[in-house]
């Protein structure tokens, strides 16, 4: 029996959400569910793909890519929720159409093309409501005298306080990546160095090259 060929696709919106894990774990999980309790058996993943981006952005190679692999190689495309394909029902409508793909979504493993293109507009009417809602709230308590900036005042006040703790961290690891990057050591591997000697992120965790590159770029 030949087995059921699957292409994973992952997104995340933001850049931290793509280096923490968070989001992409929680996708993953929804996936490996549906490959294991929905999908007949057996099933082969022949490529995953992993991409970090707006969901409003139209032009995401990654997902090109797996579009054209699960097309290519006769391949379901399986997503863990609609929404990571994308928030637009005119872009979730053309991939409908598309005679030559076939989409699979995790959190509605039953769901046909014709479901998912009404889950997709049904969800977007449902943001639009949610965005009018939100700004009518808002005049109306304006109009109250109620003073709307407090809580952006508040967000301000801590995300400077977070910077200024990411300057201090950033000036005090900086005395001991300076003499790797004199040595022109990647970020890689001065990272791998830090977690060698037991030296961890002001979070307590590991470095990445990205973490490396960060603190790297407040210091010099």
């Amino acid at each position: 029996m030949q087995p059921i060929k699957y292409v994973t696709y992952i997104r995340v919106s933001t850049k931290g959400q793509g280096e923490s894990g968070l989001g992409m774990d929680a996708q993953k999980r929804d996936i490996a569910i549906y490959l294991n309790d929905y999908s007949s058996q057996p099933f082969e993943v022949i490529a995953e793909y992993t991409e970090v981006q707006s969901g409003s952005d139209s032009n995401r190679p990654e997902l090109a890519q797996a579009i054209a692999t699960a097309k290519k190689g006769k391949a379901i495309l399986l997503v863990a929720k609609l929404d990571r394909l994308s928030r637009k029902v005119s872009f979730i409508a053309n991939l409908m159409d598309d005679k030559g793909l076939e989409i699979k979504v995790a959190q509605m493993p039953h769901a046909d093309k014709f479901q998912l293109h009404i889950y997709a507009a049904l969800a977007e009417q449902e943001r639009e409501f949610i965005s009018k809602r939100t700004k009518a709230a808002l005049q109306e308590a304006k109009k109250r005298g109620v003073k709307l900036g407090g809580l952006r005042d508040k967000t301000a006040a801590r995300n400077k306080a977070k910077r200024e703790q990411a300057d201090q961290f950033a000036a005090k690891i900086w005395r001991t990546l300076e003499p790797m990057k004199q040595q022109g050591l990647s970020f890689s591997d001065m990272a791998r160095r830090l977690n060698d000697i037991g030296i961890t992120t002001a979070t307590g965790k590991q470095f990445h090259a990205q973490t490396i590159k960060n603190i790297v770029e407040r210091s010099v």
